[in-house]
């Protein structure tokens, strides 16, 4: 959706896409579903080529969000799968969520000598701000610190972005605020009177078709200001080549 318009697109976002900006845009896709930071940092960066100096990379990254979730309470919490856990078991475990953001931002960044955007997304909280993700009709047990825990993640990510001059944070969190499993209680904070349409999948940890919609837009925006406040030539208007790359 990033790339090119998929079939059947909103009228509003037809030539709203990177190939209608970038005419030679090649595109990989590394993402894989239910994967955790550990597995982005060994198999998504692992697996990237490094790039010729003549191509410009356009990077997008969703990652930690599995790290929280994982594994939904089924089992004791851990590193790379909090779901349960306390704060104070969680703080090192964040600790070591950032050190890996820290080297898959690097790895990102040393695959493409000849210059790189990176556009890193934080985590939505589908409980709307409530913390009550018991209440999502899954089943899930409570979860005392899980709210505490999210904010936790979400300021790592934006202090990692706020570290790298070629690294913009994605608010996906806020966007999505008032989307969730309260979406339609008008009394909740993020409550949005004039659409209160649910963005997440049936499982909670993915967003719907609405949800993915705008994931792309947020993506769209934020390149959109990075790419209209770039020194002259920073990415080249018309590259040789420029490659996007997104892992999830």
């Amino acid at each position: 959706m990033l790339a090119a318009n998929p079939e059947g697109d909103a009228e509003e976002m037809k030539g709203v896409c990177l190939t209608a900006v970038f005419p030679k845009l090649k595109s990989h896709d590394l993402a894989s579903s239910a994967s955790t930071s550990a597995e982005h940092l060994e198999l998504q960066v692992g697996r990237m080529p490094k790039f010729p100096e003549d191509v410009f990379g356009v990077v997008v990254v969703t990652t930690g969000g599995n790290d929280v979730i994982h594994n939904y309470g089924t089992k004791p919490a851990e590193d790379g799968a909090m779901y349960g856990a306390t704060m104070d078991e969680a703080r090192p475990w964040i600790e070591a969520l950032g050190r890996r953001i820290d080297a898959i931002l690097d790895g990102v960044t040393a695959n493409f000598p000849g210059g790189s955007e990176i556009f890193l997304a934080n985590i939505y909280d589908p409980t709307d701000g409530v913390g009550d993700v018991e209440n999502a009709g899954l089943g899930l047990p409570r979860w005392k610190d899980g709210l505490a825990i999210l904010a936790a993640v979400n300021e790592t990510v934006a202090r990692k972005a706020e570290e790298r001059k070629n690294v913009h944070l994605v608010d996906i969190r806020a966007a999505f605020l008032g989307h969730g499993i309260h979406c339609g209680n008008r009394w909740n904070r993020y409550h949005h009177k004039d659409d209160a349409s649910y963005w997440y999948f049936e499982n909670l940890e993915d967003p719907n078709e609405t949800g993915y919609d705008a994931i792309r837009r947020l993506f769209l925006i934020e390149m959109a200001k990075v790419f209209e406040n770039a020194p002259a030539g920073l990415p080249p208007t018309n590259p040789t080549d420029t490659e996007t790359s997104p892992a999830q």
